[in-house]
């Protein structure tokens, strides 16, 4: 699994000219990407990582401070654009992979008393932001050995 994780003053996702998740106050915007070996071990690790990273105001984590997570699934973060001009999209888990992993990752920062928000899955949406630093993370689920 792959995730950029924002620090945000403030986040919003629309869908259809509705809003359907959205950060009032500080949180976290996870975008969230599933390739194609990822599995429950991949949700429980990334969804700690994320809740318990120190990347808020004063080192603090969403876990000290009992932030908000806005996490937006996005296929696109395994996109491949190393050779020609078009990426591929072949490391990029199909719906029917990634999109019960994306709900498992969202249930699991639950089970961890995040209070947690989302976009609609394969949706065409628009994620309005305000990165508040601007702080910005690429987090990665370890190889599995």
């Amino acid at each position: 699994m792959r995730a950029v994780v924002q620090r945000v003053s403030s986040a919003s996702v629309t869908v259809g000219g509705e809003v359907v998740g959205a950060l009032s106050g500080p949180g976290l915007l996870v975008l969230l990407g599933v390739t194609h070996d990822d599995g429950p071990s991949e949700v429980a690790w990334l969804a700690r990582k994320v809740r318990d990273l120190r990347i808020l105001r004063e080192e603090q984590s969403a876990s000290d401070v009992d932030a908000p997570v806005l996490v937006v699934s996005q296929f696109t973060l395994y996109g491949d654009a190393r050779k020609g001009r078009r990426p591929t999209w072949n490391n990029a888990a199909p719906g029917a992979v990634s999109e019960p992993l994306y709900e498992a990752f969202c249930a699991e920062l639950e089970s961890l008393g995040t209070h947690v928000e989302r976009g609609v899955f394969g949706a065409d949406m628009a994620v309005a932001l305000v990165n508040d630093g601007p702080v910005t993370l690429v987090l990665e689920t370890p190889a599995r050995t």
